[in-house]
């Protein structure tokens, strides 16, 4: 009687653990997906634009096209950041040189709302910033 009393506990804690251990395994599993780009994301989505910024300023810095897109909008809307022409300019370029297809659409854009002399300091921020590796840039 004691071996199927511990058979029925055996098969009670199988049946209470499984379920968890389901759980553990799909939040393991979905969590490896999730990255600094789906944080920077969320925090874009609900408005958070500062921590945003500072997010895909990082992932732009280490040539993410995407993220290089999104901080220049960013730069375009003056969202999280400081609104600048220029540095817009700097973010879209780089992704556009990637091949990115928004990135070139916004970069047509902001070209077309900026003066010659604009353009000309974007460029020189732009050549600067990537002579640097990014260091000296002005945020």
């Amino acid at each position: 009687m004691a071996s199927n009393s511990k058979a029925k506990d055996m098969k009670r804690r199988v049946l209470l653990g499984g379920p968890v251990l389901a759980a553990l395994i799909i939040r393991s599993v979905t969590g490896v997906f999730a990255g600094p780009f789906e944080d920077g994301m969320a925090a874009y989505n609900r408005g958070d634009y500062v921590p945003a910024s500072a997010v895909f300023r990082a992932l732009s810095e280490q040539g993410n096209a995407e993220a290089q897109v999104l901080l220049g909008v960013m730069y375009r809307r003056g969202q999280g950041v400081r609104r600048s022409s220029a540095r817009a300019y700097l973010w879209l370029s780089r992704a556009a040189s990637r091949g990115n297809a928004r990135a070139k659409t916004e970069l047509r854009e902001v070209s077309q709302g900026m003066t010659a002399e604009e353009l000309a300091k974007a460029r020189e921020i732009a050549k600067a910033c990537e002579a640097s590796n990014y260091q000296t840039c002005e945020y």
